[in-house]
């Protein structure tokens, strides 16, 4: 089972790729500087070389379709396409009254 975990603070996105079962993580990376100017993506597939590009990201909509764009690209991404990810978990700090552990949506 693939797991894309993600957790989105004020003007980034970390994320990684997980494969359950092996416990081993397919992919990372971080979306900085989102809806600033200089906002930039780093992406590391296992076992690979870190890139990192300058991208446009205006709102986090933005940085979630360039993950999903870097994780199912030919040369750096480690899925073939958007269905082969099976669950997403988010990180959630403030929760409120309403969240105070893990729940499934």
């Amino acid at each position: 089972m693939k797991i894309l975990v993600i957790n989105c603070g004020s003007s980034s996105l970390k994320y990684q790729l997980i494969d359950s079962d092996t416990e081993a993580v397919l992919a990372k990376g971080l979306c900085e500087r989102i809806g600033i100017d200089g906002s930039n993506i780093a992406h590391q597939p296992a076992g690979g070389e870190k890139v990192k590009e300058m991208a446009d990201m205006p709102d986090h909509t933005a940085a979630v379709k360039l993950v999903i764009e870097k994780l199912t690209d030919e040369k750096v991404g480690v899925i073939g396409s958007l269905s082969e990810i099976d669950a997403v978990g988010h990180r959630v700090v403030h929760g409120g009254e309403n969240f105070s552990g893990s729940v499934l949506v």
